[in-house]
């Protein structure tokens, strides 16, 4: 028997997506992410897996910018920040990521009036800056 039938095929591995990642491909840098938030192929590290995330969000990547609310509204790898898990949600829904609108939604009903005000108003400053330094 071919026994790379037997093999799993996985796509690109870490020392593929690294590359592209710090040369800056938000896919690549969303996909690091995923392989460290997983642990697959890589030690579970959520630190590292937001660091990746918070890049690729940054550059517009709505599945970041909801896997990086859920890390805030979990609190794996960075503070849980309810304000910013929101404000992250938000950026993806306005991109038509239906599951962050369902959990922005949710949180909304978990949250003060003044923080998803606030949260808002975050969101809106980062559209502005194209979600940079957001």
């Amino acid at each position: 028997m071919n026994q790379s039938l037997n093999k799993k095929n996985y796509g690109p591995t870490l020392d593929e997506w690294r590359p592209l990642a710090e040369q800056g491909f938000s896919g690549a840098q969303y996909m690091l992410g995923l392989l460290y938030q997983q642990g697959q192929s890589v030690p579970q590290n959520y630190q590292t897996a937001v660091k990746w995330y918070k890049l690729a969000a940054e550059q517009g990547h709505a599945k970041a910018q909801f896997l990086l609310g859920v890390m805030y509204e979990q609190g794996q790898g960075i503070s849980q920040n309810i304000i910013y898990a929101y404000m992250w949600f938000n950026i993806a829904a306005s991109q038509g990521n239906k599951d962050a609108a369902k959990n922005r939604d949710f949180l909304a009903k978990t949250m003060p009036p003044a923080q998803v005000e606030e949260a808002q108003e975050l969101s809106a400053e980062c559209k502005k800056k194209r979600d940079k330094g957001c």
